[in-house]
């Protein structure tokens, strides 16, 4: 039984606050706030995710409400719509966003390739995509993307074996998502799987001479002359598999050595998928279903969209932006470790959903979410004190 640790208590238990105080120091993030900690301000933005806040008022009135709740939450500042906007339009958002790629690291290392896809390869899977977050042109106009429209990107690297992302970067929409291969450390023997919006022949050559691997699409106008052909009859799927030279004026002095290209029949939408790659090991098919994969990286945009709060903003600044956005993926990954320490066989929809309505409850939460379950043993409320324990 749980002695007075209420569900949301039990969440943050897994933020560690230690690191979280760490960048606040490094950042200096409580300068001149002296009744709303950087840590009440994380606080406050992870309920609104969990509980589905629209606005800051939203926010203030929610948790008002149950001011006599709040201590127990951790929450010891004065809550109200003024701090929560200085805080956001003030603090570096580069805390927020290093805690979450602490999270995120800490997600990644729970899972095992084991217990995933793919376990013929002991190669990491990627997927490298954006998603664009519309935003009205008089409210953001620092966040230019088209003439009378504002936008953000969100730069995701999600590891597919896992579903986590590995690496975020928020920008403008006019960024374009090729220059995003600039910024990710390119892993050797990983396979990285983007789509043909990314093409650049001088990245792409570059990534290959890190000793990484890609898996693209081609585009119609690739010029290219073939150099040798495989056997595929024995697929029932790739037309053909060969290797060849690329011998547009650029893209040949661009990209010098031999590519491979794959052409791919997808019967079930009538359709015929062109691929590249720099691999010339695995099998035709199996560069075709690792391909099929990087659906996985817009099934998670389409969850964070539909199931976190980045679509409606607390603040209209830069900084007010990605602070939401990165406490957004604190959220999503906190879930993601919650299900696998727990062993929780439910969705993170499923539980997000059920956590949110049950958010004051004082139950542990691998009982609420695991009904038929007896109690994990292992489980224990940090900072929990029980009178009658000797």
């Amino acid at each position: 039984m749980n002695q007075g640790k209420t569900i949301f208590s039990q969440i943050m238990d897994y933020a560690p606050k230690n690191i979280f105080d760490q960048l606040v120091s490094e950042y200096k993030g409580n300068y001149r706030f002296r009744t709303f900690s950087c840590w009440d301000q994380l606080l406050c933005l992870a309920f609104a995710q969990l509980t589905f806040r629209e606005s800051l008022r939203d926010i203030e009135t929610c948790l008002r409400s149950n001011s006599e709740k709040l201590y127990h939450m951790g929450i010891k500042g004065n809550i109200s719509r003024t701090n929560l906007s200085r805080a956001n339009e003030t603090r570096n958002w580069k805390i927020f966003a290093r805690f979450a790629n602490h999270l995120i690291q800490e997600a990644l290392s729970l899972y095992t390739k084991d217990e995933l896809i793919y376990k013929e390869l002991d190669n990491s899977l990627y997927a490298l995509d954006s998603t664009t977050i519309d935003l009205c042109m008089s409210l953001f106009p620092w966040a230019k993307f088209r003439k009378n429209k504002s936008a953000v990107k969100l730069h995701t690297l999600l590891d597919i074996r896992t579903s986590i992302p590995t690496f975020i970067h928020i920008t403008s929409g006019k960024v374009h998502d090729v220059n995003i291969l600039d910024l990710i450390s390119i892993e050797t023997s990983a396979f990285y799987i983007i789509d043909k919006g990314y093409i650049d022949f001088e990245r792409l050559f570059t990534l290959k001479n890190k000793n990484a691997y890609f898996i693209t699409r081609a585009k119609k106008n690739l010029a290219c002359q073939r150099i040798y052909s495989r056997d595929v009859s024995k697929y029932e799927n790739i037309k053909y598999d060969q290797t060849v030279k690329l011998t547009g004026v650029k893209t040949s002095t661009l990209y010098p050595e031999q590519i491979r290209k794959i052409k791919f029949i997808d019967k079930e939408n009538d359709k015929e998928l062109i691929f590249l790659t720099n691999n010339f090991l695995l099998d035709a098919d199996m560069i075709a279903r690792l391909y099929k994969d990087r659906w996985k990286i817009e099934l998670f945009f389409k969850w964070i969209k539909q199931h976190l709060r980045i679509k409606s903003f607390y603040g209209t600044s830069e900084n007010a932006v990605k602070i939401q956005i990165y406490s957004a993926i604190s959220v999503y990954v906190m879930i993601a470790i919650i299900k696998k320490k727990l062993n929780i066989a439910e969705s993170l929809y499923t539980i997000l959903q059920i956590l949110s309505i049950n958010i004051f409850s004082k139950v542990l939460i691998n009982q609420l979410l695991n009904k038929n379950c007896n109690p994990n043993k292992n489980y224990c409320s940090h900072n929990q004190l029980f009178l009658f324990d000797f």
